[in-house]
């Protein structure tokens, strides 16, 4: 081992040395060439063709520098690790803003008439997976999709409240497409890739006319122009929004483009079927590609087999790991673990969001959390209480939110950011509300709640006004809470609702199998260590819109002379079989717990070692947790009823099974990762004034994780992130 580091160190020094000489040598050459040119200006032609020579000799000397930084990367890599180069992410070489359209000049097509032999599945119908299904039979594909719900119109994208996000510049406000992009990769803690984040700002504004076109009733000003409000970590208006509803008004739109292509035959809807396994059929030079799936009908527990040229998931993120969270409770992450478990790497799957304004737990019985709009935080204003009396009165029962004084309110948000106040970004709110709440100043009887109160936008705008923009939202807490929001301050906390990690994919969305396609919350690509508001109907609706149908292509053009397979070749048969050992593996369990007992068992460890503060300790804790609990849940778990007819136990064992190594990993993840970035809080790496302190010399990367067999330990596989375009700075949201 020893060696190996001398080794290591050695090939750092020689990259970091060639580095200084060519950055040496270049500036020298371009200095002789300026010298030259300036000797000979007095003849127009010479000056011309030294001109020529000085940019030619400078886009050189910045190709050597940038071949001298990569092998400086590649050097302070592991010795014993491996590396993802850019060229093997395919990422497209040119000006940040001219990557994309460079690489739709470029790419290769599939021609109508080849559009109809082949067949794509996609798993999902939510934003992503229904935008995608409509859009690739629109094209002329063949396309099986499936539905986990009995619509399509119920996936868990319904719930999405706020708004989406668009660099339209409605408001005149200085908005662009930059901006957006900039925004998006700062809220990311400088933790995504450059060119997707671009890529997502840059289509942002299609999907707005796309949305308009299809009918979707988004707000409107009193002259009838689009209204756009904001949203978290952003200084500028760009939100568009359809009252507190604009995830179920997206997804009819998009609903309405699948039901057209279900209707001319293009798109097979599967409903109530769930996805157990990818079928992986070797081509003639023996490389692993995804043809296929098997999937179980939820309704007659029969399992199927399905065949195509490539597999697209779109199911969305892995949040319910943790049990309490604002996900739908089928809302689940086994097609990312089949993924996972056929070679696809598993990307930061630390990296969870934890929503700021939710309703805060109300018993041990709960089974979910219900998220309140970021786009409350336009006109609400955050608090706790000054006084410590007041808060342990408020935890007490003895007081109202109302009946505190203004002035004995600590608007902590305000004074801990000016610059954004209420509207700084969900995991630095998330953290700020924690560190209330953890000092004693909580404001329910648990003491884990704050303020969200509108009384100063009532009496600015009008009780009539409040209610038109957040109507619903209010009548929702009241139904839950039975208390009324416009007469006493809303009570709110923390709960996971996101995961910003997920499957690894190039920029064409490919994971790292061939065939094998991730779109939308499913994939890590967009949103670093977190995510800003509004963005998750963006990068659902920008991936199935107008990325995949575009990038597909570049792998399906080499796929036209594949014909269709039969599903009775021994690859379906050994995948089937595999799926029905699993479940009968399940079955003849009979023990003593519910699924959901050691799924509420399995949430707590989460929340308490891998929630919003993590360390080192907690992380080691987890893990040991997590493998009693597995072992308790392969031995004591009882399943009602049989495996084949409807069985929801059996469709939550089998989620929960996957659950239980997603949390293992996720802990694995943070525990390797030893810094604080956006939803990844490791108490260890901490400013002075508690924020995030990222260490960029040693975690400037993704953790791509690759599966290794049942019961081993992951390998470890990074991607450098490697900025040529943007300048990492500590976030700052105070001035």
């Amino acid at each position: 081992m020893a060696k190996k580091k001398d080794i290591k160190a050695t090939i750092q020094d020689v990259a970091a040395e060639a580095l200084e000489t060519v950055k040496q040598k270049a500036a020298e050459v371009v200095d002789d060439l300026q010298a030259r040119a300036e000797r000979v200006a007095q003849d127009p032609a010479v000056k011309e063709a030294v001109d020529a020579a000085v940019e030619a000799a400078a886009v050189a000397a910045k190709k050597a520098k940038k071949a001298a930084k990569a092998a400086v990367t590649v050097a302070a890599a592991p010795a014993e690790g491996k590396v993802i180069t850019p060229k093997m992410a395919k990422i497209p070489e040119g000006p940040l803003e001219l990557k994309w359209t460079n690489y739709k000049n470029h790419q290769k097509l599939v021609n109508p008439a080849n559009k109809r032999k082949l067949d794509i599945i996609v798993v999902g119908t939510g934003l992503a997976g229904a935008s995608a299904a409509a859009s690739l039979a629109e094209m002329g594909f063949n396309v099986l999709n499936f539905c986990i719900q009995d619509s399509p119109r119920r996936a868990h994208s319904i719930a999405a409240q706020g708004g989406i996000n668009a660099a339209k510049n409605y408001q005149n406000d200085g908005d662009s497409i930059y901006r957006l992009y900039y925004d998006t990769i700062k809220g990311g803690d400088y933790r995504a890739r450059e060119a997707n984040v671009y890529r997502l700002a840059e289509v942002s504004n299609n999907i707005i006319d796309q949305c308009v076109a299809q009918g979707v009733p988004f707000a409107r000003e009193y002259g009838g122009l689009l209204d756009n409000r904001s949203f978290g970590g952003a200084q500028v208006s760009r939100t568009f929004y359809a009252k507190g509803q604009t995830g179920q008004q997206l997804l009819l739109g998009a609903y309405s483009a699948l039901s057209r292509q279900i209707g001319k035959g293009k798109v097979k809807m599967y409903t109530r079927y769930e996805m157990l396994d990818i079928v992986m059929i070797k081509d003639e030079n023996g490389e692993q590609r995804a043809r296929g799936i098997i999937a179980r009908n939820l309704v007659t527990g029969r399992i199927e087999r399905f065949f195509a040229h490539a597999v697209v998931i779109g199911s969305g993120g892995y949040g319910n790991t943790f049990f309490l969270s604002t996900n739908a409770m089928a809302s689940n992450g086994s097609a990312a673990m089949q993924m996972y478990r056929h070679g696809a790497y598993f990307a930061n799957p630390c990296y969870a969001q934890i929503h700021p304004t939710c309703i805060p737990k109300h018993g041990d019985f709960q089974s979910k959390l219900t998220l309140m709009s970021e786009s409350l935080r336009n006109d609400g204003r955050i608090w706790v209480p000054k006084k410590l009396e007041d808060a342990q009165r408020l935890q007490r029962g003895e007081i109202k939110g109302r009946d505190i004084p203004e002035e004995d309110r600590d608007y902590y948000l305000e004074r801990r950011y000016p610059a954004f106040g209420n509207l700084v970004p969900r995991d630095v709110a998330s953290r700020a509300a924690k560190e209330r709440c953890d000092a004693g100043y909580g404001v329910n009887n648990t003491g884990l709640a704050v303020f969200l109160d509108f009384s100063d936008a009532i009496q600015r705008l009008g009780k009539d006004v409040v209610a038109q923009k957040y109507g619903n939202l209010f009548q929702m807490y009241e139904k839950i809470v039975d208390e009324n929001p416009y007469e006493n301050p809303m009570m709110i906390f923390p709960a996971i609702h996101y995961t910003m990690g997920g499957i690894w994919v190039d920029y064409e969305l490919q994971t790292s199998v061939k065939g094998l396609f991730c779109i939308g919350e499913a994939n890590f690509s967009d949103h670093g260590a977190n995510r800003l508001g509004a963005s998750a109907l963006m990068q659902g609706l920008a991936d199935g819109y107008f990325v995949l149908p575009y990038t597909i292509q570049n792998y399906l053009a080499d796929q036209i002379g594949v014909p269709r397979m039969s599903t009775d070749r021994p690859e379906f048969a050994e995948a089937e079989k595999a799926v029905n050992d699993k479940i009968a593996r399940l079955m003849a369990i009979q023990g003593k717990e519910s699924v959901d007992t050691i799924h509420k068992r399995l949430g707590l460890v989460m929340w308490d070692f891998v929630g919003m503060g993590r360390t080192a300790e907690s992380l080691k804790e987890a893990i040991k947790k997590i493998d009693e609990i597995k072992k308790d849940f392969w031995t004591n778990v009882y399943i009602p009823g049989t495996a084949d007819s409807l069985n929801n136990e059996l469709e939550k064992a089998l989620r929960l099974a996957d659950f239980i190594e997603i949390g293992r990993l996720m802990a694995i993840d943070a525990l390797n990762r030893e810094e604080s970035c956006g939803g990844h809080f490791r108490e260890e790496y901490q400013t002075e004034e508690g924020e995030a302190l990222r260490q960029d010399d040693k975690f400037s990367y993704v953790a791509c994780w690759h599966y290794m067999g049942e019961d081993n330990e992951p390998e470890l596989i990074k991607e450098p992130l490697d900025y040529e375009f943007t300048e990492r700075k500590t976030r700052n949201y105070k001035s």
